[in-house]
């Protein structure tokens, strides 16, 4: 074992035993995650779900079956560490939202791990960016005035980054109104997911 592996170890142990902000989560902190120093592909998403919080496997729901579907990878390949890189904005459930769905993912993680995380994944080719919050802080002043333009115009990132919709079933009416993303996005993002892996 190298010494980037022993620090990417490490790393795990460290953000496992966070608990920056136990203080505002309905349950024991339980930061869910999956890395490695081999990883290649990132996928920065929102928060885990409460399903997810129970499973403590990130994206093992409804959400992550549709996320699956759309990168057009098996379960086997999804949860390899040599493939995919799952950090979120937030590692913790946070609960529920007033609006029915989840609350926003706790501002206090990406600042305090993403950097660090970042730092030890060498061989990433490509940041999946899901959902506004990941593209809002990744993006930044790039981003369009919305999620639905930022998405639109995902060739604009495409270098490094690929803005999607969050798969949430709650995003049913996004996709009525915007059936462009699943017959025109999904196939370049799956070419794109295959390029990779196949390398």
């Amino acid at each position: 074992m190298n010494d980037l592996e022993n620090k990417t170890i490490d790393l795990h142990r460290r953000i496992k035993a966070c608990s920056i902000c136990k203080d505002f989560l309905p349950n024991t902190p339980k930061p869910i995650f999956e890395f490695n120093s081999k990883s290649k592909i990132l996928i920065i998403g929102q928060a885990p779900g409460r399903i997810v919080h129970e499973k403590e496997i990130p994206f093992d729901d409804k959400s992550g079956n549709t996320l699956r579907d759309w990168l057009c990878v098996t379960r086997e390949e999804f949860y390899n560490p040599d493939n995919f890189a799952i950090v979120p904005m937030g590692f913790c459930y946070p609960g529920k939202g007033k609006t029915g769905g989840d609350a926003p993912p706790r501002k206090e993680c990406a600042p305090q791990w993403h950097k660090e995380i970042l730092g030890k994944l060498n061989n990433i080719k490509l940041i999946i960016l899901v959902g506004a919050y990941a593209q809002n802080y990744y993006l930044k002043d790039t981003k369009k005035k919305n999620l639905t333009e930022t998405v639109r115009n995902f060739e604009e990132y495409y270098d490094f980054y690929f803005p999607i919709v969050h798969p949430s079933p709650l995003n049913y009416r996004w996709h009525t109104k915007n059936k462009w993303f699943v017959e025109d996005v999904v196939p370049i993002l799956q070419f794109k997911i295959k390029e990779i892996l196949n390398k």
